[in-house]
């Protein structure tokens, strides 16, 4: 007998409707959203500033001298084939990867695993911590960078902010930030930029990270390190590793994701690691079990080109101060758009509702958060063809000396009008 599924029945005689049928269209990503904006404007002067990635003083994009050197090394050597990596990744890129980050505190209690750049790792450490400590809330920065938020929700895990910019200053709150964290339920997760803060530029000086970590010892609050940035932000790699080497030193546990999409322009390959520091080594060697059990499921193992580029580079002594020599250039570059913008828009005396425009100098990193307002940015946006984010962050690896003046204009523009 035929049975009829009266639930595949539409209006139309025996036409069965879509199983899909409830899927609504959901909002663009900003981002990329702001990136086809840009790609279909037809305007000569359009500029692209929401961009999260490197550009040369020419707007191109570019290719390391050091990471194209370490492919030559690894083509021409016969005995690599393309197998798969293990489930935690390549050994040596791990080992590697938590040395620049920890520097002389790297030891047995710190486990790892490669993972799909500086978001895997997010993923897999907020999976990892929704299965340990499932009743924790999450606090993450405002404002913070918007994948974040998803990433925290798609875990499973419960999230809250805490205060961090000021409008009015355009810098850091930081009376606000303890605060918050001194009123945080203790054992709550405490989402922190490394360095280079993203999406204000706005990181905590040496004295304001110690009264961070202070006030969170105290709460008994377990630290989350966001690390894409690492020797991109200041050109030195010890310097932007400092506040997660000053909770460690501390003997606090704690997790780190890193990236090096930025300060390896490794865009494309997706390559990052995710670390969890333990209190001994018995935990350690528990946790190294457990990993493995989040990232099989996930996406069973990462890939494998990225991370012997990283590695090549990481572990041959030449490699790596080619390398620091190019952070140095790239970091000193986005400096220099940084200066160049702010003394146009002093020539061109444009009002700043916080009374001077020092924080484009004063903020690090690739952004910019340049207290644009919303309704001003589309007006740039419509009537300038420059495309940023509609919270007024801009990337300052978007600003070239081409560029600079006529972006300062624009700006002037909307907001004198």
């Amino acid at each position: 007998m035929l049975r009829v599924n009266y639930r595949l029945i539409s209006s139309g005689i025996g036409r069965p409707s879509s199983f899909f049928a409830n899927v609504k269209i959901a909002p663009p990503d900003e981002i990329f959203n702001t990136a086809a904006g840009y790609n279909n404007d037809t305007s000569p002067n359009k500029v692209n500033l929401g961009i999260g990635a490197y550009r040369t003083d020419h707007g191109k994009p570019l290719v390391l001298d050091v990471v194209a050197e370490a492919e030559r090394r690894i083509l021409t050597d016969n005995a690599l084939t393309k197998e798969y990596l293990p489930i935690v990744g390549l050994q040596d890129f791990i080992a590697a990867s938590q040395r620049i980050a920890f520097g002389p505190l790297v030891n047995d209690k710190i486990s790892g695993v490669q993972t799909l750049s500086g978001t895997g790792a997010l993923r897999v450490l907020f999976e990892f911590l929704a299965r340990v400590m499932p009743e924790s809330m999450v606090y993450v920065s405002r404002p913070t960078w918007g994948n974040h938020i998803a990433i925290i929700e798609q875990s499973g895990l419960r999230h809250k902010t805490y205060s961090y910019w000021n409008p009015k200053t355009r810098g850091l709150d930081i009376e606000g930030m303890l605060g918050d964290l001194s009123q945080a339920p203790r054992g709550s997760i405490i989402l922190l930029h490394a360095c280079a803060h993203n999406p204000t530029g706005v990181d905590p000086s040496i004295e304001q990270w110690r009264d961070i970590m202070e006030v969170m010892q105290s709460r008994n609050l377990f630290p989350f390190f966001d690390s894409a940035y690492q020797g991109f932000a200041s050109g030195d790699l010890d310097r932007d590793a400092y506040p997660v080497r000053l909770f460690v030193e501390a003997g606090m546990e704690c997790v780190l994701a890193q990236s090096y999409a930025k300060n390896m322009g490794l865009y494309g390959e997706r390559i990052g690691c995710a670390s969890v520091v333990s209190k001994n080594i018995a935990i350690a060697k528990a946790v190294r079990t457990q990993l493995p059990l989040v990232v099989r499921p996930m996406y069973s193992n990462p890939p494998l080109h990225g991370a012997r580029v990283v590695t090549k580079i990481l572990n041959d002594p030449e490699l790596f101060q080619k390398w620091k020599s190019e952070l140095i250039m790239m970091s000193g570059r986005i400096s220099k758009m940084r200066q160049l913008l702010f003394d146009e828009l002093n020539r061109l005396q444009t009002p700043s509702s916080s009374g001077d425009w020092n924080h484009i100098i004063s903020q690090i990193g690739m952004f910019s958060y340049t207290g644009l307002s919303a309704e001003q940015v589309d007006k740039v946006t419509s009537k300038h063809h420059i495309y940023m984010l509609r919270n007024g962050r801009i990337s300052m690896a978007g600003v070239n000396t081409k560029n600079v003046a006529y972006i300062a204009r624009s700006f002037d523009d909307v907001i004198r009008n």
